[in-house]
């Protein structure tokens, strides 16, 4: 398939810069890839869009802030630091840790290059590597013994898509996070899982629907760029994913009783396909994925999807369309630029069964 074919207009206008006002507030576009019928309403409308016995599977795991800012030493010069994974082995520096990152201004950071990120506590950070697509790997450490993660924690700013064109607020360390988030360990939120409240979980547990928590720490490779002509030719780098003993039978028996999955999000999605045997059925454990869903894939397991708008060329768009056909979910999402819904993170919410 020619990646191309994924390709759409869009207003900038309709790019959230923002959440909904309170969360819970999005709007819901409901698809039914059988027929091709677009439904409008609300996030609130989904218990009664789903049926009784439903599972509801949704990712909990956590961002972390994973942006640092600071100054390089030592001229001073502004430098940006994006967190993307751990490094396999350990440093023999004591406390420090290794980490791929991107890194602004590429040109400046070359190996050896010293940098300083400061606030509540300080880091210290040395350029020790340079790979492909302006890559790094930085070494952190702290001079006064306290914890690297503490010090994320504390200092980091959370990693918002470069499309939300403003600093990140202290209002985002809860927005940008799902109520499920427990699990530390995304440089990306679930964000379909954004549009969950306690009162909506309420409303589903009333309905007879089930929710099941598993987990897949989200990097860069869930929303790195499309380089290759060819949507076969791509490939997504692997993350590390968790599924519980009880999570596996939640589903399993789910499956078993003819009850539909649901699944809340693309890394939901891709999880549970993974994780899925022969005959669909779900295999505890923790691994790592790097599946890569597009049209032609035969889903064994999920057979419902909340997620939110995508951007063109995406392999998150590609998921959607494997799942929901490329021309009915082509056809819903004119419908949702014309009815003006949102889209991407911060945006609406859109619901194939």
């Amino acid at each position: 398939m020619d990646v191309r074919e994924f390709d759409f207009d869009l207003p900038p206008e309709l790019i959230a810069q923002e959440p909904a006002e309170q969360r819970g507030g999005a709007r819901l576009l409901q698809l039914n890839r059988r027929t091709g019928d677009v439904v409008h309403g609300s996030i609130n409308d989904l218990p009664l869009a789903l049926r009784e016995g439903d599972v509801v599977v949704v990712n909990n795991t956590r961002v972390f802030p994973a942006r640092l800012l600071g100054r390089r030493v030592p001229s001073g010069g502004a430098v940006e630091c994006l967190l993307i994974g751990r490094e396999a082995s350990e440093p023999a520096l004591t406390g420090a840790q290794d980490w791929q990152a991107l890194m602004h201004p590429g040109q400046k950071l070359r190996p050896r290059a010293r940098v300083v990120f400061e606030g509540s506590c300080t880091l210290h950070g040395e350029v020790l590597e340079q790979r492909f697509y302006g890559r790094r790997v930085i070494r952190l450490s702290r001079e006064d013994g306290g914890s690297v993660d503490d010090a994320i924690e504390a200092i980091g700013h959370m990693p918002l898509p470069p499309y939300i064109k403003r600093d990140d607020s202290p209002a985002d360390r809860e927005r940008y996070q799902t109520v499920f988030a427990r699990e530390r360990g995304s440089v990306a939120a679930p964000t379909a899982g954004l549009h969950f409240t306690a009162a909506l979980n309420a409303a589903l547990a009333s309905r007879g629907i089930d929710i099941v928590e598993i987990t897949l720490h989200v990097g860069y490779g869930t929303f790195q760029p499309v380089r290759v002509n060819r949507v076969e030719d791509h490939r997504i780098e692997p993350e590390p994913f968790t599924i519980s003993e009880s999570a596996a039978l939640a589903i399993n028996r789910a499956r078993d009783d003819n009850r539909r999955i649901i699944a809340v999000g693309t890394t939901t999605t891709r999880t549970l396909e993974a994780a899925a045997a022969r005959d669909g059925r779900i295999v505890a454990g923790s691994g790592t994925t790097d599946l890569f869903i597009f049209p032609g894939f035969s889903f064994r397991v999920v057979q419902g999807l909340l997620t939110n708008f995508h951007l063109p060329h995406s392999s998150l768009l590609m998921l959607v369309s494997a799942f929901g056909g490329v021309e009915p979910v082509r056809a819903a999402y004119a419908a949702a630029i014309e009815h003006g819904y949102r889209f991407y993170s911060y945006g609406d919410a859109m619901l194939v069964t």
